[in-house]
């Protein structure tokens, strides 16, 4: 029979992983140009930190760990921060 610490853990690395995930594939598809305009990192370096981020959840089983929370906190900071910066510009020429 499950555990109620148990399944908070399991809950919390499934929530985790998938934060991590979606920051990477958001990463990936995002235009590269987007990145600089905004002032923010390159892409290749938003997708090595977002995919490193999800690497390291997956690693570790657990983002209550040592370096669970630093990967939890890159995926927020890119979700948070850069996603809506590089969403906002339009895609394609402009013209």
């Amino acid at each position: 029979m499950a555990t109620i610490d148990g399944l908070l853990m399991l809950a919390l690395y499934v929530g985790a992983q998938g934060l991590t995930l979606w920051a990477f594939v958001d990463a990936l598809v995002r235009p590269a140009p987007a990145f600089p305009a905004t002032g923010k990192l390159t892409k290749p370096a938003w997708a090595a930190i977002t995919g490193l981020a999800a690497l390291i959840i997956f690693w570790m089983q657990s983002p209550m760990s040592l370096l669970g929370l630093p990967a939890v906190i890159a995926a927020i900071v890119y979700l948070v921060d850069v996603r809506p910066a590089v969403r906002g510009l339009p895609r394609g020429n402009s013209w």
